[in-house]
């Protein structure tokens, strides 16, 4: 399937965007004292609507649509299953392999990080389990381009916003543990780097064999991907973090801005 040279360059920039949004996460973290738990509560719940909806009433409708029409109703239905649940498998398969205590999944304010042992060790290896993270959802970020900016941007806007806390999650111990801001920043910026070599490589591997089956099971694995992130790590932690009604008031008022912004599309 050819696609414009412009199409995939966006592509990438907006994988990029996406990823480096970590370097946020590192600016509040050597700036900020303590995390503004109730706006982070928010604004992962806000995350967590977007993913959702355009995974629910978007990517879907439109995997099912296009693997139905190659293989029929009942055989791409049944692919439509298996790639969706093994997106889900996929992305919780990489959560279990990581240890929770140093999983950038688990989120940890500034404050809660103060006071750890060793802490430049903890930092680096935080950055080096960030790349294993991301790169699903470069790959997410990537795929989801190619097929509709429409869907993409706000994919790349939810995806930003999860990943400030990641980026926190590396720039404290690595600043409270050599006092330098500059290095904190610069290697919490670059652990968001795993999410455009993930677009990479998905270019690389998957961009030659691209047609409208692949795409359809590859928006379904996306799909769960997304979902399970949206379940396991952004509501959790929005709950975890801020009151009941902020994280779900986040979660709705992203749905609606997912819902609005594809209706005037249509």
């Amino acid at each position: 399937m050819e696609l414009p040279s412009s199409t995939i360059l966006q592509a990438f920039i907006l994988t990029a965007i996406a990823g480096l949004a970590t370097g946020i996460g590192g600016l509040i973290a050597i700036l900020a004292k303590k995390t503004n738990a109730t706006f982070l509560s928010a604004s992962l719940g806000f995350s967590a609507g977007i993913m959702l909806y355009v995974s629910f009433m978007e990517m879907m409708p439109v995997a099912g649509e296009q693997l139905m029409s190659i293989y029929g109703e009942k055989t791409g239905t049944l692919f439509l299953i298996l790639a969706f649940f093994g997106g889900i498998a996929l992305i919780n398969m990489i959560d279990f392999l990581v240890p929770e205590a140093i999983n950038p999944h688990e989120f940890h304010g500034v404050e809660d990080m103060d006071k750890k042992t060793d802490l430049k060790r903890t930092g680096i290896i935080v950055a080096i389990t960030i790349a294993i993270h991301n790169f699903p959802e470069g790959i997410a970020t990537f795929t989801s381009a190619l097929g509709s900016l429409e869907i993409a941007i706000p994919i790349a806007a939810a995806i930003a916003i999860h990943n400030i806390p990641e980026g926190i999650a590396v720039a404290v111990p690595i600043y409270h543990s050599t006092g330098s801001r500059r290095k904190a920043f610069w290697l919490s910026f670059l652990s968001g780097l795993s999410e455009p070599l993930g677009a990479l490589l998905a270019y690389i591997f998957l961009f030659k064999f691209w047609n409208p089956a692949l795409n359809g099971i590859v928006l379904s694995a996306v799909s769960g991907i997304m979902v399970f992130i949206s379940l396991d790590e952004l509501l959790p932690t929005a709950e975890k973090y801020g009151k009941h009604h902020v994280s779900i008031s986040g979660m709705v008022a992203g749905m609606l801005v997912m819902a609005l912004s594809l209706y005037l599309f249509i």
